[in-house]
């Protein structure tokens, strides 16, 4: 009589141990993978972005994204950031792995600003040269340097390929991973300096001229071989001013994984 007495409560206990184990279990499975299994498996709103290249939003609202890329210095940031605050405007930061070891504080103070992060590779190669293994690391190490740095909740589900150059096959596999692929409308070109023939009006002509809705605009922070003038952070103030002249706002990149853009067309 005793034993059956207690079963039903052994088995409860039982019930109660395991779902504890499960939980604990889902946590510990979420904080070990990273966006490689959450992000596929929950979330409507990135795997309708996978399979492209995403060069803009799919939408008719008159509405862009404003994104920045880091590999070389943070010689802009402090402009830019005071800027997009003053404006109040959301951005996303594309940064290196190496970027993000070199400049935790930059990681911290971007996602701290309440802007959004993405994976640009770790050392910024050609994907092309790689194996496929050699392309998983630099995207897994990426990922890992942004999240060691402090990048915590800022971190998307978002990777840009170096130089832009993408195939089909490149973004199958980052898919896999957990990531979509986020490119762009048009780079203003800034990062050439003038030394590269560029000019403050000409970076603002470059995004002036390619804004259309759902544009995502393509900046830097930095400057490449040690030069401290950044162009980008120049024209950032009359970008953003002409995009409300025009009639548009500037949205949040995350906003997609919540709200997935409209199908595509044919």
């Amino acid at each position: 009589m005793e034993t059956r007495s207690l079963t039903p409560v052994r088995t409860a206990a039982y019930r109660r141990l395991l779902a504890v184990f499960a939980a604990l279990f889902a946590v510990l499975w979420a904080v070990t993978t990273g966006p490689s299994a959450t992000a596929m498996a929950a979330d409507d709103g990135l795997r309708s972005l996978f399979a492209s290249e995403n060069r803009g939003i799919r939408t008719s609202e008159r509405v862009v994204a404003v994104t920045f890329n880091a590999a070389w210095n943070d010689a802009g940031l402090d402009p830019v950031l005071d800027e997009l605050a003053r404006r109040h405007a959301p951005a996303t930061f594309f940064l290196t792995g190496d970027f993000a070891d070199r400049h935790p504080q930059v990681v911290k103070r971007i996602a701290t600003a309440g802007h959004g992060l993405g994976n640009h590779s770790y050392s910024h190669p050609y994907f092309a040269d790689l194996t496929a293994a050699g392309r998983r690391e630099e995207v897994q190490a990426a990922d890992r340097a942004l999240r060691t740095a402090g990048a915590g909740a800022a971190l998307t589900p978002y990777f840009r390929f170096p130089y832009s150059e993408t195939s089909p096959e490149h973004i199958t596999e980052v898919n896999a991973l957990g990531f979509a692929d986020i490119e762009f409308t048009t780079d203003t070109n800034g990062w050439m300096g003038t030394e590269g023939g560029m000019t403050v009006d000409r970076a603002v002509g470059r995004a002036l001229d390619a804004l259309r809705p759902g544009g995502i605009i393509q900046m830097h922070i930095g400057a490449p071989e040690g030069r401290t003038e950044v162009l980008d952070a120049q024209a950032l103030p009359r970008i953003l001013e002409a995009i409300g002249t025009r009639g548009y706002r500037v949205i949040d990149l995350r906003t997609l994984l919540t709200t997935p853009p409209a199908p595509r067309t044919r």
